[in-house]
């Protein structure tokens, strides 16, 4: 009873802060530079070609792993579909990711969140076509990575799996904000403090609602980990990596 409450008193807190202008979630359309969009789109695709290899062997190794890969991929649009109104052409939101990443690894997480952000743009107009290439490095590629760089350390340290997903899901959403933070400095560098002083500004601004919504991110995403590890003898294709 408790986990249940605590799970719909964090939904509660997401759909409260959802509301904002469609353009506002994640990088909007046309936000960018070209040339920053077209280099976005160029340093993410190696990862999505490593990706969909990781997750065709995921599946020829186990085909019953589609249905987690589904339900991975849904856990992120849902809740990076919750935003709250943050840094002018973007907002704060969770990220969703590290719950993929700790079942298949970062490179398939980069295949499904860059989906994600793909139907959000198209179904939602939420990001864009020409930021998609930006907004799937700083969620899809950085976050993953990093929160499964934290997940392979604080599992070898034998920390226990809900507190290890806590901490995993905190830094995805951390790290992904971070590098959102920094793609924005480098193509909006401060006329005083240029890329530096720029990147501390949307940093700080980031910060007010971020961390707050990272440490709810972290207990949803550990109360989904403790449900899954509870009933992972019915559910098939549950394996964390």
């Amino acid at each position: 009873m408790k986990k249940t409450a605590v799970v719909l008193a964090l939904a509660a807190f997401f759909w409260l802060n959802t509301y904002t202008e469609p353009a506002a979630m994640h990088i909007m359309e046309g936000f960018l530079p070209v040339w920053w969009s077209v280099f976005w789109w160029i340093a993410v695709i190696p990862f999505i070609i490593w990706g969909l290899k990781t997750l065709k062997t995921a599946i020829d190794e186990n085909p019953e792993a589609k249905l987690m890969i589904g339900f991975a991929g849904a856990f992120a649009f849902v809740l990076s579909a919750l935003k709250i109104p943050s840094v002018t052409g973007s907002s704060s939101h969770p990220v969703g990711t590290a719950l993929g990443t700790m079942l298949f690894g970062p490179a398939a997480m980069t295949v499904l969140g860059t989906v994600v952000l793909l139907f959000q743009a198209l179904l939602l107009a939420h990001g864009g076509i020409t930021t998609l290439g930006a907004n799937a490095f700083s969620m899809a590629v950085a976050g993953p990575f990093a929160a499964y760089a934290v997940y392979k350390g604080l599992k070898k340290a034998g920390v226990k799996p809900s507190t290890n997903a806590f901490f995993t899901a905190f830094s995805a959403n951390i790290v992904t904000y971070t590098v959102t933070s920094l793609q924005l400095a480098l193509a909006f560098p401060s006329e005083a403090g240029g890329v530096y002083g720029s990147f501390l500004e949307f940093a700080g601004i980031f910060a007010v609602t971020q961390i707050s919504l990272a440490v709810c991110e972290g207990l949803l995403t550990a109360a989904a980990v403790n449900w899954l590890e509870k009933h992972r003898t019915s559910l098939k294709g549950v394996n964390f990596s």
